[in-house]
C-alpha cells in the first residue's frame, strides 16, 4: 500500500487549518482542549478528565455511558490525554505503565501489542474498543485523537459478552472543540515526530463541530535494523440536529511499517539468555521486510433525549486491519525438533510470510437509559441490544527453514525461500447477538444494588483453504452481573460484585498431536469487593479484592507422537488485591500510584509439575508510582517522575525459570511558556533513567513462549505550540 502522507503532508494540514477561520480563542491543550465542549443546545455528558492534572472523575468502560467513578462498583483505571502527552506516549505499552494490574503479554517492538490484566491475557478479537465498540486488536491504535484510555479490570460479561476474563480497554476519542495545536518531537535515536490537532465549532449556536488529528512519525528504533514509519489521520464531527438530538461521526486511518523485533526463547528450554543487548536484531536479512499494518476504524452515533428521564442512542462501526508479515524469524533449534533455542544459543531461521492478513469487526448497538420509581424504590435502567460480526481472511502463509544463527555470534546473510504464499481465504466467521440490561436499584441514600446481565447467542464457523467447514461453535447462555453498594458517606463507596463471561477456547499450536484443534468456549467467573474514597475533590483512594476462575488451557505432556496434546483441563484461579491513589496531594503535587498483588495458580491440570505453580508471565507483585510537581519560583515548570517495580515472574509452566525482579525509573519535565503571544509547552523525558538491562515480558504467542528485553535508556523531546 502507498503511504497516505509524508512528513510534509502533515505539516500542510496544520497550515491549511489557519485558513478554516478557526476561533482565535482556542484553548491551550493542557488546560482542557481534550475535554471537548458540550454543544450549548444539547445535553451531553461531560468527559472524564479534569483540568491541571487533577484526577479523572468518570468513565464509560464499566457500562454503556459515562458514569462517575465513585459510583461504579468495579475496578476502573483511566489515563488522560494530558498524562499521555506529558509521558510522550505513542503506544499502549507506554500507557499501561501507569497501572500495576496491567502487564505486557507478547508486545514485541514493531508488531501489534497485547496485554494481560489481573494475570489474564486479553483477547484481541473482543477486548479492545473505541467509544464502546469493538475494534480489531491486531493494530496499534493511535493516541493522537484520544481524550483518555479506560481500563475495566476483570470480568466484563455484561459489557462485552464473549471476551477474555482479564477485562477490556476502551479508547475515548476527542470531541470537536475550538483548538489549534502542532507538536514536534524527536528522541535520542533520531526519530522525527509531527502531529497536528485542529478543531472548530461553528454555526449560530455552535451546533456543528469538526476536529482533525494527523501525525507522521519516522521511527528510529533503539534496535539495530528495527526502523520504520507511521502515518495517521482522523476526523471527528458533530451535528446538533436539535436541542435533544446529537449526531457524531468518527473515522481514523493509520499505516505503520516497521521491522519487527523477535523475542528470545529459553536456551535448551531451561535457561534465560545472558549477556545479550536490547539493541540486537537476531535475524537481520536484506530480504526481510517491515511488518505493515494498515487500519481503518469508524463509527456513527445518534443520541436523543426523549424527556427529562429517558434518553437513548444507536451506534454502529467497523474496524478493519490488514497485516503483511515478511519476516526472517528465529525459532527453535534443529529443524522443528525443538521449540526453544539451543543450549549454546543456536537457533533456526525461517522465511515467514503471511501477507494480506485481514481482520474485521462490525458492531451495532441500540441503548435506552432512564430512571423511574416503583413505590419507594428508585431505578436507573439500561436496556440494549447488540449485534457483532468478526471475520478473518488470510492465507496459510509459509514458514520455511533457510538457515541458522546464534544469539552470540550473529546470523549470516541467508537466501530466502522460493515458496510463495497461497491466496487469502475466509478462516473465521464469528457472529454474536445479545440482549442486555442493568438496573441500579436505590433502596435508600446508603444502600443500592445493581442487577443485570447479557443474553448471548454465539455462532462461529472456521474454514479450511478448500472452503470446507472445519469447526462450528454455537453457544446460547445468560451472563449475570450483580453488585451490592453501601455508601456510608457521600464520598465513600463499599461494594461487592459477581460477574460471568464466556471466553473462547484457544487454538492448538502446530507442534502438538491435535493441531489444528480449537478448544471449546468456557465460562469464567469473578468475585470482587472494593472500597472507593474521595478523600477530597482532587484525591481518590481505591482498594479491591478479587478472585477470577477460568479454564486452564495448555500443552499437556503425553505419549503421543509429538509428545504433547493441547487440552482444556483444570482451573486457573487468580486471587489478588489492588490499591490505588490518584489526584493531588497539594496544589503543586499530583500523584498516581497503584499496587497489585496477584496469586495466579493452576490446579487439577493432570500434570503434577504444573499444579500449584504461578501462571506464566504473572508477577506476584507489581507497583507503579507517578508524580508531577510544579516547582515554586519558576512559573510553568513541572518535574515528573515514574517508578515501576515488578517482582519475578515465571517463564515456564513448571516455574523452573523466572524473569528476575526489576525496578525501572523514568523522569521528565514540562515547561509551559509564551511564544509569539501563544502558549507553548516543552517536554523532555528520559525513560529507563539508569539504563537498566531487564526482561520485560515472558508472554506466549500461538502456543510458544518468548522473552523480550526492555528498552534501554531513551530520551524524548517535544514542543507543542497552541495557536
Amino acid at each position: 500500500m502507498k503511504r497516505i502522507a509524508p512528513l510534509a503532508s502533515t505539516l500542510m494540514l496544520t497550515l491549511a487549518g489557519t485558513s478554516l477561520g478557526l476561533s482565535a480563542t482556542a484553548r491551550a491543550a493542557d488546560v482542557g482542549d481534550d475535554k471537548g465542549e458540550a454543544l450549548p443546545t444539547v445535553n451531553v455528558t461531560a468527559s472524564g478528565t479534569t483540568r491541571d492534572g487533577a484526577r479523572p472523575r468518570s468513565a464509560a468502560v464499566a457500562g454503556f455511558d459515562d458514569a462517575p467513578l465513585l459510583d461504579t462498583p468495579a475496578s476502573v483505571a483511566v489515563v488522560t490525554a494530558a498524562q499521555m502527552r506529558d509521558q510522550q506516549s505513542r503506544l499502549l505499552s507506554d500507557v499501561v505503565k501507569n497501572d500495576a494490574a496491567i502487564n505486557e503479554n507478547y508486545a514485541p517492538v514493531g508488531y501489534y501489542e497485547n496485554f494481560s490484566i489481573r494475570g489474564v491475557t486479553l483477547d484481541p478479537a473482543s477486548a479492545y474498543r473505541i467509544d464502546g465498540l469493538t475494534v480489531t486488536g491486531e493494530q496499534n491504535i493511535a493516541l493522537e485523537n484520544k481524550e483518555r484510555v479506560e481500563f475495566l479490570k476483570g470480568v466484563a460479561g455484561l459489557q462485552a459478552g464473549v471476551s477474555s476474563a482479564g477485562g477490556i480497554v476502551n479508547y475515548v476519542t476527542k470531541r470537536p472543540a475550538d483548538v489549534r495545536s502542532i507538536t514536534l518531537g524527536t528522541d535520542s535515536y533520531g526519530s522525527r515526530y509531527l502531529a497536528t490537532d485542529l478543531g472548530v465549532l461553528f454555526g449560530e449556536q455552535k451546533q456543528f463541530g469538526l476536529r482533525i488529528n494527523a501525525a507522521h512519525e519516522d521511527i528510529h528504533s533503539y534496535v539495530d535494523h528495527g526502523d520504520g514509519w507511521r502515518d495517521f489521520a482522523s476526523l471527528s464531527a458533530t451535528w446538533a440536529l436539535s436541542s435533544k438530538t446529537l449526531v457524531q461521526f468518527d473515522a481514523e486511518y493509520q499505516q505503520k511499517a516497521q521491522h519487527s523485533v523477535a523475542g528470545y526463547q529459553l536456551l535448551g528450554g531451561t535457561t534465560l539468555p545472558s549477556g545479550v543487548s536490547p539493541k540486537t536484531m537476531l535475524t537481520p536479512q536484506s530480504w526481510a521486510q517491515p511488518v505493515r499494518d494498515s487500519s481503518l476504524n469508524y463509527r456513527l452515533r445518534v443520541d436523543t433525549e426523549f424527556n427529562a428521564d429517558w434518553r437513548g442512542y444507536v451506534q454502529a462501526g467497523r474496524s478493519r486491519a490488514v497485516i503483511d508479515d515478511y519476516l526472517a524469524f528465529p525459532y527453535g533449534s534443529g529443524s522443528f525438533a525443538s521449540t526453544t533455542f539451543g543450549a549454546n544459543g543456536d537457533f533456526d531461521v525461517y522465511d515467514y510470510r503471511v501477507p494480506n492478513d485481514e481482520r474485521r469487526n462490525d458492531e451495532a448497538q441500540a441503548v435506552m437509559i432512564g430512571k423511574f420509581a416503583t413505590g419507594w424504590l428508585q431505578h436507573e435502567l439500561t436496556l440494549g441490544l447488540a449485534m457483532s460480526r468478526r471475520t478473518v481472511d488470510k492465507p496459510d502463509g509459509i514458514s520455511v527453514l533457510v538457515g541458522e544463527g546464534n544469539i552470540y555470534t550473529g546470523t549470516p546473510e541467508l537466501a530466502p525461500a522460493t515458496d510463495v504464499p497461497g491466496p487469502a481465504y475466509r478462516n473465521l466467521d464469528s457472529r454474536q447477538k445479545a440482549l442486555f440490561f442493568s438496573d441500579r436499584l436505590q433502596f435508600s441514600e446508603r444502600w443500592q444494588a445493581i442487577a443485570g446481565g447479557r443474553q448471548v447467542w454465539l455462532n462461529e464457523q472456521a474454514f479450511g483453504a478448500d472452503g470446507s467447514t472445519t469447526r462450528t461453535t454455537s453457544r446460547n447462555l445468560f451472563l449475570p452481573q450483580l453488585a451490592l453498594i453501601f455508601k456510608p458517606l457521600q464520598n465513600l463507596l463499599v461494594y461487592g460484585s459477581y460477574a460471568e463471561t464466556l471466553t473462547l477456547g484457544s487454538a492448538a499450536p502446530f507442534w502438538v498431536s491435535n493441531f489444528p484443534t480449537t478448544l471449546p468456549p468456557s465460562v469464567a467467573r469473578q468475585l470482587e469487593t472494593g472500597v472507593k474514597w474521595d478523600v477530597s475533590p482532587d484525591l481518590a483512594l481505591t482498594a479491591a479484592l478479587f478472585r477470577i476462575r477460568k479454564a486452564y488451557e495448555y500443552q499437556q505432556p503425553d505419549s503421543s507422537a509429538s509428545g504433547f496434546t493441547y487440552v482444556q483441563q483444570g482451573r486457573q484461579t487468580n486471587t489478588g488485591i489492588e490499591l490505588g491513589a490518584s489526584g493531588k496531594l497539594s496544589p503543586r503535587l499530583a500523584v498516581g500510584a497503584s499496587v497489585a498483588a496477584t496469586r495466579a495458580r493452576a490446579s487439577d491440570t493432570g500434570t503434577a509439575a504444573y499444579d500449584g505453580q504461578q501462571v506464566v508471565n504473572v508477577p506476584r507483585l507489581r507497583s507503579s508510582v507517578y508524580a508531577d510537581y510544579a516547582l515554586p519560583g519558576v512559573e510553568g515548570l513541572n518535574l515528573m517522575g515514574n517508578w515501576l517495580y515488578s517482582s519475578s515472574k515465571p517463564a515456564t509452566r513448571d516455574g523452573s525459570v523466572s524473569l528476575p525482579a526489576v525496578h525501572v525509573f523514568n523522569a521528565g519535565l514540562r515547561y509551559r511558556m509564551r511564544m509569539g503571544g501563544h502558549t507553548a509547552t516543552l517536554r523532555a523525558n528520559i525513560d529507563n533513567l539508569f539504563d537498566k538491562r531487564y526482561w520485560k515480558d515472558a508472554g506466549q504467542y500461538l502456543g510458544d513462549g518468548y522473552v523480550h528485553l526492555g528498552a534501554p535508556r531513551t530520551a524524548r523531546l517535544s514542543l507543542q505550540y497552541d495557536f
